[in-house]
């Protein structure tokens, strides 16, 4: 059987990360047949919502956690039934599905639960003769309880009143003890039929399936009384006619344990352990009843598949990844910390892009590259690399976007113009939003840190937002998650970088990994414009001699 497989790149996405998932996820729909979706860890970015829109490719869905949730188990889907159906009927769909709760829906909403125990205890502790009127069941439960016929009356009247008598005896006898309105068992006597029905019954039960006279059924048709006939004998029908109850009497619709499509399975196992239902009804996202979980169903539940693309640490991958199953990583970073559990395809290289190394997969398995996959790979390429500027550039990753340009018939000078101004479009945006648009988190030993970077073509946007963030770095700023926080402001056509630092000890890390003394706030670094062979490499050095 095909399984679906979620592509998704890190938290915070670039243009990279976005782009490579979706054309990833398109690659392997041809190669395979799993149902591979691209997803996105985060909000995209101005830049990556001009390359979308040029080449008319939907943004992936957001998910926010890959752990394991309840529609991922191959739940029961049990057929909720009507609140009026009686205990007998509901016993036997029990038996019949071999189920031990059943879930009491209207218009797919669901009113409440019967269980095994709630239909034991309704048979072991009834003792009262006026169940059926006091639980408003209707005739047609009484016929299908006591395989029945209806001779006279309509099988949907509600029984209003009256208890349930045996008669036994003498005509005199009964009506010392009769009301009116009563459901009376009863023989194929005359005498007494006629007596019941006189007498006001509000129903006769004529057992064995004796035959009823003419006048019987005319008088009891006058006297708006309803004649059942049963194959039963009395002892048999005694037994058995308070399970025409409708269950709506005996189900459980107060403080109902529930639980949605969408929780997660490690929620759903603490709320288990609290209770001893034995089984528990699923709503989906609209609220309507969806199908039926049990503890059992929580041994078999399938994990998410995730392919991770543009990114191979913990700390910058979707939350929940540890109950999810890796498929392949595809990335072009230094190795990070995850761990598998089985050995997966992961493919590492070099290069400037993933995108390129997601190019050079189509060429390998000899697949048709289409305009629109060619345009976001190549726009991917062209933003990794800063049109071809940055230092992490490589032969590999010039062939690749030329060639898609050829293909989604673009020029790559006018292109990359296009693209870095709409990427560095950010005087409407907040310093938050700013800093989290493209942002990493990596850890040494003991300590952590987190490094954004922006992108602008010109002077003045640069140190607009130069302003904006270091205002907002001293007052507004706070993570408890990371020690040291750096923000890359960086000139494409000018190649450098305004470096920024923040917390306890960024600074000194800062001028010692860049041999660059700091100058109101910042360090002005001319030449450094990439993240990932710049800058990160030089922390970490000088975090571990630190």
């Amino acid at each position: 059987m095909s399984r679906k497989v979620l592509v998704i790149g890190h938290k915070n996405p670039d243009t990279d990360s976005i782009c490579s998932s979706i054309a990833y996820a398109n690659l392997k729909n041809q190669l395979t047949e799993d149902e591979h979706i691209p997803k996105r860890a985060g909000d995209i970015s101005d830049e990556t919502k001009f390359v979308l829109d040029k080449f008319h490719v939907e943004i992936p869905e957001y998910i926010q956690d890959v752990g394991t949730q309840v529609r991922d188990i191959d739940m029961r889907k049990t057929t909720g039934v009507q609140s009026n159906i009686s205990l007998k009927k509901a016993w036997g769909l029990m038996r019949d599905l071999a189920v031990a709760t059943l879930p009491v829906t209207a218009n797919m909403r669901l009113e409440g639960i019967i269980s095994v125990k709630d239909i034991a205890t309704a048979n072991m502790d009834i003792y009262d003769n006026r169940i059926l009127a006091k639980s408003e069941a209707s005739y047609k439960n009484i016929v299908e309880t006591l395989d029945g016929t209806m001779i006279v009356g309509k099988e949907d009247d509600i029984i209003k009143g009256g208890k349930i008598l045996i008669a036994a005896s003498s005509p005199d006898t009964l009506e010392s003890y009769m009301d009116a309105d009563d459901i009376i068992i009863l023989s194929n006597r005359y005498e007494l039929q006629l007596c019941a029905i006189e007498m006001g019954a509000g129903c006769i039960i004529v057992c064995t399936g004796a035959p009823v006279a003419i006048t019987i059924k005319k008088l009891a048709a006058e006297k708006g009384c309803h004649i059942i006939s049963t194959p039963y004998d009395t002892y048999i029908v005694a037994r058995l006619i308070n399970q025409s109850t409708p269950i709506s009497y005996f189900m459980r619709k107060e403080d109902l344990i529930t639980f949605e499509t969408d929780d997660f399975t490690e929620d759903v196992k603490s709320v288990m352990a609290k209770v001893r239902h034995r089984d528990f009804p699923v709503l989906d996202i609209y609220g309507d009843y969806f199908g039926m979980i049990s503890r059992r169903s929580l041994l078999d539940v399938k994990k998410k598949r995730v392919i991770l693309v543009d990114h191979n640490e913990k700390s910058q991958a979707v939350d929940g990844l540890e109950a999810a199953e890796i498929a392949e990583i595809i990335d072009h970073h230094r190795l990070g910390n995850l761990e598998t559990i089985t050995p997966v395809f992961f493919r590492n290289q070099p290069v400037g892009c993933t995108a390129t190394i997601i190019y050079q997969m189509y060429i390998e398995n000899r697949v048709g590259i289409s305009r629109d996959m060619a345009g976001i790979l190549c726009a991917a390429i062209i933003t990794d690399t800063l049109m071809f500027r940055s230092p992490t550039c490589t032969a590999d990753d010039r062939n690749a976007a030329e060639a898609l340009a050829a293909i989604a018939e673009i020029q790559i000078r006018e292109f990359a113009e296009e693209l870095f101004q709409a990427g560095s479009g950010l005087g409407d945006k907040t310093p938050e939003e700013m800093l989290y648009q493209d942002f990493k988190t990596f850890s040494l030993n003991t300590v952590s840190f987190a490094v954004g970077q922006n992108t602008f073509t010109n002077t003045a946007d640069l140190q607009d937002a130069k302003v904006k963030m270091l205002e907002y770095l001293r007052t507004s700023f706070q993570r408890s998650d990371i020690d040291m926080l750096f923000i890359m402001l960086t000139n494409i056509l000018d190649e450098s970088t305004e470096l920024l630092f923040f917390g306890e000890g960024a600074m000194s890390i800062a001028e010692t990994a860049m041999k660059v003394k700091a100058i109101d706030d910042s360090i002005h670094l001319k030449g450094v414009v990439s993240r990932k062979k710049q800058l990160i490499p030089a922390l970490m050095t000088a975090l571990q001699q630190q």
